[in-house]
């Protein structure tokens, strides 16, 4: 079901709203990012990760596949995330090769091109769609889950 659907003006706009999302997550949370070639998932991902407390680098994983983010002995409370970016997975089921399943259990986790996994992507995940619009830097955003995630979001500003 959709949850939410945002139009953001410019870049700024988007790293806001990832922000406010990356306070609302936890271990354990999915979240599949949907849109074509440039529409800004990595982008929004990469805000996530640093909304979160992450300050280094955070690189595209497309040719790695998964970049992992663990928390410092310094600050143990971070959750560890998980980005991972499938567009180059050759096969569905080579996704298990990553150990992708140990991050489900223990890390937020940010999967681009999610249908490279076909069926083996988690019921229960925040599905986040993004979209150019016609306003060249806007985008739209909608996500989509169930009643959890619904539940979860209403606090989550238009």
């Amino acid at each position: 079901m959709t949850i939410k659907v945002f139009y953001l003006d410019d870049l700024s706009a988007s790293r806001r709203l990832a922000g406010r999302l990356a306070s609302t997550l936890k271990t354990g949370d999915i979240l599949a990012f949907e849109g074509g070639l440039g529409s800004g998932k990595t982008e929004f991902c990469r805000a996530i990760i640093h909304a979160i407390g992450y300050r280094e680098d955070v690189p595209s994983p497309t040719f790695n596949l998964l970049q992992i983010y663990e928390p410092s002995v310094d600050d143990l409370t971070m959750p560890a995330v998980w980005h991972m970016d499938l567009y180059r997975l050759e096969k569905p089921q080579d996704v298990y090769e990553l150990g992708i399943e140990d991050g489900f259990d223990t890390a937020i986790s940010l999967i681009e091109w999610p249908d490279r996994m076909a069926g083996h992507l988690p019921d229960g995940h925040l599905s986040v769609s993004l979209s150019m619009s016609e306003k060249e830097g806007a985008r739209n955003i909608i996500f989509e889950g169930d009643d959890y995630w619904n539940d979860r979001l209403k606090e989550l500003e238009d």
